[in-house]
């Protein structure tokens, strides 16, 4: 009998009977659930994709012939049949495997995608560059009905379906994002189509119609008009696709080896470009997974028997929505806005509470901005949640739709700063730099729940323009618990002498501050400047910190366009002659725990009090 362990290459796939890939299929979902119940991941996707996967590599060659996944997630199944099971269990660990595709990782991963709606773009290019360059492989897209929300997939469609290269689009539909297929007629005959026998049947006919003289052209016209009319009328959901161009085969019972197979096979002899429309149950094989795929589709460590989470607790993200719910009941112009991240970002409560103020615009997070901004000029008050990372891809709307109305759109920024696990494409470290870019904008960071409380009231009513909350994953910092924040737009913890200096804002002042205790009982004196408005700059703080002989600047935020950087060229203008340093970050992090990646870029407590030794021992500070 087949064992996963001895899975090195899909090639050792290729020849396993019916009941040997029954058996691997098991094992593989085994593997999954034992393995993301320890590790944390995404459980309920991958679960769903496991025949999906196992067909591919049955039916075509990697690194030949090229998978494009997305999201990047739903590959854990791909990676156990790539020759990496033995490193599964580092998945997702500091030094381990990625959570996504990791082209440094395995020659069959073809492209690193951490967000989505990315891959037919991304196919699309490969499969040209293959047609360019005379390589004779196949390119795939998997796609998910939930990344088919997101604008840029259809862009990749519009510009793939012009192309005659052999690019397939395998439409992965767990019934989470579109509408079933309606009527038992439109699946037989969908079905009917997808067979070999109909394509191989079809071929022959329009071969037999064009050798019969005169009335073989004639007929053959007659019976393609005839078969666009009757698709019109029963495959409403596949011309949208087929006026792209591409070839609509399916749907198929994504569970199915031997259908997913023959219609994989189907789609390579087509020979243009194809969208195989499969049908899968998110979770499948677990069944705590099929009753809440939503659940367990991003989960943290969990018991796999009883299903119930290992860890849990208080974190920023759950009274940002407590928060906002309070507010709301207050306030009937506030409305909540996220881009499918309604239980990340903790508005399920709010979605219950106030459904019809509550708004899940999909995949589209560029959309969910402007359509804020529009609500916005109506008079509303709109709160975008979003993950610090997806922001990124709202940049034109936030400048364009939004800043130059500066019209009033609060940001409540989700994962800001070092984020555990999911690796470079998750962190949240370029939002700072993004934002200071754009005109009409005011960045709040609070460092606990009590402050959080307070700057969304701020960025809500005391603003105008952009309104931006950062706040990380995770629990406040225990030496911040007691922290009483001020209405100021920043906090002064002054010593005697003007010797130096610490300027810092967000979780980082709860590593700071007992630093400067520290210091101060060993008579070592110390300030602090903790900026609770971080964006516009309070010039008034700047003028003060000039006072001081050694300022030193610590962000959990990207070094380039940075809060730091900005304090330090407003410090040279004030023609500032003491010593200015910046921690920041400075480079990609990868997989890891939030105290690592601190330790990482030296914004843990040593790494801080490294910093400061080196450019207050030094000669001169330098």
């Amino acid at each position: 009998m087949v064992r996963l362990e001895d899975i090195h290459s899909p090639r050792d796939i290729k020849q396993l009977n019916k009941q040997e890939l029954g058996s691997l299929c098991e094992q593989l979902r085994q593997k999954l659930v034992s393995t993301v119940s320890h590790t944390g991941g995404h459980l309920s996707s991958n679960l769903g994709t496991v025949e999906l996967t196992v067909a591919l590599h049955r039916v075509f060659d990697t690194p030949h012939d090229v998978i494009v996944w997305d999201v990047g997630h739903q590959c854990y199944t791909h990676k156990l049949l790539t020759d990496r099971f033995e490193r599964f269990d580092t998945l997702r660990q500091q030094g381990g495997i990625s959570g996504f595709p990791k082209p440094a990782e395995s020659e069959h991963d073809s492209f690193l995608t951490g967000h989505s709606s990315t891959s037919i773009s991304v196919a699309n290019g490969i499969a040209k560059a293959k047609a360019l360059t005379g390589d004779d492989g196949y390119t795939i897209a998997v796609i998910g009905d939930g990344a088919l929300t997101g604008g840029l997939a259809y862009e990749g469609l519009s510009n793939a379906g012009r192309s005659d290269d052999r690019l397939i689009v395998v439409l992965n539909d767990n019934k989470m994002s579109i509408s079933r297929n309606v009527g038992f007629v439109a699946r037989y005959l969908s079905h009917l189509r997808s067979s070999l026998r109909y394509v191989r049947g079809k071929k022959r006919l329009v071969k037999l119609l064009s050798h019969i003289p005169l009335i073989g052209q004639p007929l053959n016209t007659l019976l393609h008009d005839w078969k666009k009319r009757a698709k019109r009328t029963l495959f409403s959901n596949t011309s949208f696709f087929e006026n792209m161009g591409f070839y609509y085969l399916g749907p198929v019972d994504g569970h199915d080896l031997e259908d997913l197979e023959e219609a994989l096979q189907v789609a390579k002899g087509v020979n243009r470009p194809v969208v195989l429309h499969i049908e899968t149950v998110k979770g499948k094989g677990y069944p705590h997974a099929e009753k809440n795929p939503d659940t367990y589709h991003g989960i943290s460590r969990f018991d796999p028997a009883s299903g119930a989470p290992v860890a849990g607790g208080d974190n920023f993200s759950a009274h940002f929505g407590d928060t906002l719910c309070r507010l709301a009941a207050e306030d009937e112009r506030i409305v909540a806005v996220t881009a499918a991240m309604v239980t990340g970002t903790c508005l399920t409560n709010f979605a219950a509470q106030y459904p019809t103020r509550f708004f899940d615009t999909g995949i589209a997070e560029g959309h969910a901005v402007t359509f804020s901004s529009g609500m916005a000029g109506g008079g509303l008050l709109p709160v975008f949640a979003v993950y610090s990372t997806f922001l990124q891809r709202s940049y034109d709307q936030l400048v364009n739709d939004t800043a130059l109305m500066n019209n009033h759109v609060v940001l409540a920024i989700d994962r800001a700063g070092v984020v555990p696990d999911d690796g470079e494409t998750h962190q949240g470290i370029y939002d700072v730099a993004m934002l200071r870019s754009i005109p009409n904008t005011t960045l709040y960071a609070p460092c606990n729940y009590k402050e959080l409380e307070l700057h969304l009231r701020q960025a809500l009513y005391d603003t105008t323009g952009i309104a931006a909350v950062r706040y990380p994953k995770g629990a406040q910092p225990d030496s911040l618990a007691e922290y009483q924040p001020t209405y100021g737009t920043y906090d002064w913890l002054s010593d005697k002498g003007r010797d130096l200096l610490l300027v810092t804002y967000g979780r980082t002042f709860g590593e700071v501050l007992p630093i400067c205790e520290h210091r101060r009982r060993n008579g070592q004196p110390t300030s602090v400047l903790k900026l609770n408005r971080v964006l516009p700059l309070d010039e008034e703080a700047v003028k003060a910190a000039a006072e001081y002989r050694c300022v030193l600047f610590f962000e959990e935020s990207g070094r380039r366009g940075g809060v730091g950087e900005l304090f330090g060229s407003r410090l040279a203008q004030l023609g500032y002659t003491g010593h200015y340093a910046v921690r920041a970050i400075e480079e990609t992090l990868g997989a890891c725990t939030v105290s690592q990646g601190l330790e990482r870029v030296g914004l843990d407590r040593a790494g801080i009090t490294a910093f400061i030794q080196q450019h207050t021992e030094a000669p001169h500070g330098e």
